[in-house]
């Protein structure tokens, strides 16, 4: 409870020190999440009514919700220019803040941004398509938001580990490396005869909140948060700064 009281008041005067940065971070989360709401909804809304882009809808929701775990920020968009999180480190290594509440604020800042970005990203696309609304009702899009985001969870704790862990130039290559491998898995799926995609839209349709699919992703999402927390934390005590 210490750890985290402590990274909450970090994570608090970070966003009391700038309201300038939070509103263009904020900004910038409303215009990115739109212009991808829209795109996404077009490819589902495909999807669904003619079966249509049923790769690229796998594609798009393997490579995309882990994402909406970032904070858009000024930091997060000169990882690979100026190393902004190898920098942030060595300055809190300075203070000194234990790593612990350095990982901790840094998952607090993953939730805080699967909150916001979840809210504009899905509920954008349930409010301008009316393919999508017309299959689900609202608790069942609750459901099938929910599933995705429990496996955006999943994938989170990697890009934790990884940003923390590595340089900027690194970071990029590994981001690189992800997603050429979920265009891959989804290749796969649909060489299979699957689609991820439908089949969380039909589980979420079925279930409801009693979704297994969901309540599973939710819980192996947490599970890996706090495995690649201990992995993360014991480089960032070996870690390099220099």
């Amino acid at each position: 409870m210490t750890t985290l009281r402590n990274a909450w008041i970090i994570v608090r005067s970070d966003l009391r020190a700038d309201k300038l940065k939070l509103l263009q971070a904020l900004i910038f989360a409303i215009l990115f999440m739109g212009y991808m709401s829209i795109f996404n909804g077009m490819i589902f809304e495909d999807v669904l009514r003619e079966g249509d882009g049923k790769v690229l809808a796998d594609f798009l929701l393997l490579a995309m919700i882990p994402m909406l775990g970032f904070t858009f920020s000024k930091r997060a968009m000169k990882y690979w220019s100026e190393d902004s999180y190898t920098k942030m480190l060595a300055y809190m290594r300075t203070l000194p803040i234990p790593a612990a509440v350095i990982l901790c604020k840094r998952k607090l800042h993953a939730v805080c941004s699967f909150a916001l970005n979840g809210v504009l990203y899905f509920g954008l696309i349930y409010a301008i398509s009316g393919q999508v609304r017309s299959e689900f009702s609202v608790p069942g899009y609750l459901a099938f938001a929910l599933t995705w985001i429990g496996f955006g969870l999943m994938v989170s704790g990697l890009y934790i580990f990884i940003e923390l862990s590595f340089s900027g130039k690194i970071y990029f290559w590994f981001l690189l490396l992800i997603t050429l491998l979920c265009l891959g898995i989804a290749l796969l799926i649909r060489l299979a005869g699957g689609n991820v995609f439908l089949f969380s839209v039909q589980n979420a349709k079925e279930w409801g909140f009693a979704s297994p699919l969901m309540w599973a992703t939710l819980l192996l999402g947490t599970l890996s948060v706090q495995l690649f927390s201990k992995w993360t934390i014991h480089r960032l005590k070996s870690r390099d700064l220099v």
